[in-house]
């Protein structure tokens, strides 16, 4: 038994030639259907990838094989060829008409003899095209999700299944073949119910439905919405129908619902009959019930009572997917609110200040806000790759307009893109805190921030970033305690960098972290006065940078740089890492014992300098920093100092 598989190819007529066999337990030819995987229009590429969503995908574990060599098949139509969806949208025109006509003869007799036989042979005649091109129309097997294109097999399955035998008897034009072999027109009961075999056409419409609804093309609410509307109309259309059937065939005429109010209903115009049909069954769907017209007869009664039953699910059906868009629309909203009454109930529970309240109601409000901005549960859901893209489309020029990244190669660049958060601040609300651990920091891309120096109750506003400028990156090149306050001036938009991926990509290159750290000692000189006081140790590693560049070049200049690359270590990870050799130490010295930190020099704080090759300029060194000389160093424990080999990152030298 073989299994055939297709792969798109660009038609020229309807009827492509096109196609591929694939054998699975056979001798044909395997093809690969992967290139139908992205085609929405068999004519072209497709630009959007959206459009996936109405491809056929192979099952898991289905091989394929020679996906780039294809093999042509004659007279194959792809199922989600374009020019056959024109072509079955057609039909689901033809088939709104069918249904509206084959309910309309079977109620109104005298509809045969008008126009109306002669359209129906015009649409008949179609459906029969779609018989004869339905052999040739490739499927897709449901065992393994590939579209099988062979003719036999396409042909066996059509007609093996319930629907060529249905297709085939609500196509005939048994009318018109009546006429021909007796003479007469074909009227009577028999007739219009056979005519009702057309309704079998409706699950095309279905179908249609059921695609577009589907279809990120069309939008979702308007196409449940004329759905809900194409069903009650033509169940509008069928009860007043099937009533004016049930009063044209009682004995007594005027006995009818219609009869008492037109007593010579039956030779009137079959138009005037199907506007009282059509209003009678509106106002009874409605429950307004005017009482102009009403059932008489018994079975009229009975017809009634199933009407009736029959529109309450109908009513809570119609009701129901209504409700349901529109509580879905405005779904965010209610959480919204719910949210805000949450932090409401909070605050007055734990009697937080005004102010405090009201920066928690406005992050919420921004939250939701920029919710459609952001979509960051849409942006997890895509592969990394693609979010990285969207990210550099985004953000990659304000990036590396950044000081800290001038210079940067474009390879980086785009690793940190991928790392990247967009967020976003309202007025007044602090985005790092003072004396916080640095764990991110973050780049302006709109909006403005102060930079505050808070002491007790009082506050200083030292500086004002805005656009292009970072924020939070001197307490995580230093791994010290943010310096300083950060806090919006106005709706601001930042991108968020997390400490530890950008020390992990850093660190991974000695050259850009000496880019980084050039770029950073750039900027700290530039500093105002007040802002270099609030940073600890900056003047005396300021001081020594000057005096590095003075005494130092070439190959030391080179030396001092690559000193600057373990900015980003904390302390436990310096004690278990070791250091590179040829990389210069950064120590701090102390001009005491350890167990004397409060000494009258007042230098307890201790001073930070790049760790000499000897001891006797370590010695120097820690004289002119301290202004005394010492002749012993220990270590925080009390071990004694006497070779510079086995001292670590940041370790605490005390010279006495």
């Amino acid at each position: 038994m073989s299994m055939t598989t297709s792969e798109a190819r660009s038609p020229v007529p309807l009827l492509l030639r096109r196609g591929r066999s694939s054998t699975a337990l056979g001798t044909s030819e395997e093809r690969s259907p992967l290139s139908l995987l992205f085609r929405r229009r068999s004519s072209k590429d497709v630009g959007n990838i959206t459009s996936v969503s109405s491809s056929l995908l192979p099952a898991f574990g289905t091989v394929i094989e020679n996906d780039n060599n294809p093999s042509s098949k004659s007279f194959i139509v792809l199922p989600y060829d374009r020019r056959y969806r024109l072509w079955e949208l057609l039909l689901v025109i033809l088939v709104g008409y069918s249904a509206w006509a084959s309910l309309f003869e079977l109620a109104f007799e005298k509809a045969a003899d008008g126009a109306i036989p002669t359209i129906d042979l015009v649409v008949d005649f179609f459906f029969a095209v779609d018989i004869v091109l339905t052999f040739f129309v490739a499927y897709l097997d449901t065992s393994t999700y590939l579209i099988v294109d062979d003719h036999k097999l396409i042909a066996r399955r059509y007609l093996k299944s319930v629907a060529f035998v249905m297709d085939v008897l609500s196509t005939l034009p048994i009318q018109f073949i009546y006429k021909a072999i007796t003479g007469n027109i074909g009227r009577g009961q028999a007739f219009g119910f056979l005519n009702l075999l057309r309704l079998w056409r409706l699950r095309r419409v279905a179908e249609l439905f059921k695609r577009l609804e589907k279809d990120t093309l069309f939008n979702y609410f308007v196409v449940r919405v004329i759905k809900l509307l194409c069903v009650t109309i033509f169940w509008l259309h069928t009860a007043g129908c099937i009533l004016f059937w049930i009063a044209y065939h009682y004995p007594r005429p005027v006995d009818t619902w219609i009869g008492s109010q037109v007593e010579d209903f039956k030779e009137r115009s079959i138009w005037l009959g199907y506007t009282y049909s059509m209003y009678w069954s509106i106002v009874t769907l409605t429950t307004v019930g005017y009482g102009d017209l009403h059932a008489v007869n018994t079975r009229e009664k009975t017809f009634n009572m199933f009407y009736m039953l029959f529109n309450i699910g109908l009513a809570a059906y119609i009701i129901g997917n209504m409700t349901n868009l529109v509580v879905h629309s405005a779904l965010r909203t209610f959480t919204m609110r719910s949210a805000i009454n949450h932090i409401l109930r909070y605050t007055n529970k734990n009697k937080l200040p005004d102010m405090m309240r009201e920066q928690m109601l406005a992050h919420m409000q921004l939250k939701f806000k920029t919710a459609e901005l952001k979509q960051e549960e849409v942006l997890q859901d895509l592969p990394k790759a693609i979010r990285s893209s969207i990210n550099e489309h985004l953000f990659r020029s304000v990036i590396e307009n950044a000081y800290l990244f001038k210079g940067f190669p474009d390879g980086l660049i785009i690793q940190l893109v991928s790392h990247i958060k967009a967020e976003y601040f309202p007025p007044k609300m602090e985005i790092i805190l003072q004396n916080e651990i640095p764990t991110d920091f973050y780049i302006i891309v709109s909006g403005g921030v102060e930079i505050i120096r808070s002491k007790g109750a009082s506050e200083q506003v030292l500086a004002k970033l805005g656009p292009g400028d970072m924020v939070g990156e001197i307490g995580v090149v230093f791994n010290i305690p943010q310096p300083f306050t950060v806090r919006t001036r106005r709706l601001s938009q930042v991108i968020r960098i997390s400490h530890h991926k950008f020390k992990e990509m850093v660190q991974s290159d000695v050259d850009d972290a000496k880019m980084i750290i050039t770029n950073f000692m750039a900027y700290l000189k530039e500093l105002n006065d007040e802002l270099k006081k609030e940073i600890p140790f900056l003047r005396d590693l300021l001081a020594n940078a000057d005096a590095q560049e003075m005494v130092q070049t070439g190959e030391s200049q080179q030396s001092y740089n690559e000193e600057m690359v373990t900015f980003s270590k904390d302390e436990n990870e310096n004690k278990q890492e070791p250091k590179r050799e040829g990389v210069p130490k950064r120590v701090i010295i102390h001009g005491h014992p350890p167990n004397q930190g409060n000494n009258k020099n007042g230098d307890s704080s201790g001073r930070l300098i790049i760790l000499p090759d000897s001891l006797p300029l370590l010695f120097d060194l820690a004289e002119k920093k301290l202004g005394k000389r010492g002749s012993t160093i220990v270590m925080v424990d009390g071990a004694h100092v006497e070779q510079l080999d086995v001292l670590r990152e940041n370790d605490h030298l005390y010279i006495f």
